[in-house]
């Protein structure tokens, strides 16, 4: 089967959606999609502004909230008045959340491995070779 240039945008959609949603069924129970999502954007920019990590993550500011809340309850977030506008809250990642997301990504990344170790050497061989055009297209968003 030949694969035509319209033809790879909505496969690659469909099949990163469904990876993604396969590693994060694979894991263990624990926060959620949304919830991961925001522990590691706090992990790798540090202490934010609801409003800030909410646009970072592409949802609304009340979403945020619920999500933050979520995090803060389970000992995962701080958080804190903003000493600059004491309106605002600032998010940073505990000591529990940074170990929390190590562990998810730890299980998802093993299971990950383990799967592409099932695939043929042409298989593995081709999906090394296109990691620098993915990359290239998450580096086109930021």
């Amino acid at each position: 089967m030949t694969t035509s240039s319209q033809d790879v945008p909505g496969r690659l959609f469909l099949a990163i959606g469904r990876l993604s949603r396969s590693l994060r069924q694979a894991g263990s129970p624990g926060p959620g999609h949304g919830a991961i999502s925001a522990l590691a954007t706090l992990s790798a920019y540090g202490q934010l502004r609801l409003g800030d990590l909410a646009a970072k993550e592409g949802v609304a500011a009340a979403t945020m909230s619920r999500i933050v809340a979520a995090l803060v309850e389970s000992g995962y977030v701080r958080r804190e008045s903003d000493p600059v506008d004491r309106r605002a809250w600032l998010a940073t990642v505990t000591e529990e959340g940074e170990r929390a997301l190590s562990g998810v990504r730890s299980t998802r990344i093993h299971e990950l491995s383990a799967r592409i170790d099932r695939l043929s050497q042409e298989h593995r061989e081709a999906l090394a070779a296109a990691l620098p055009a993915l990359e290239a297209l998450l580096t086109e968003e930021d």
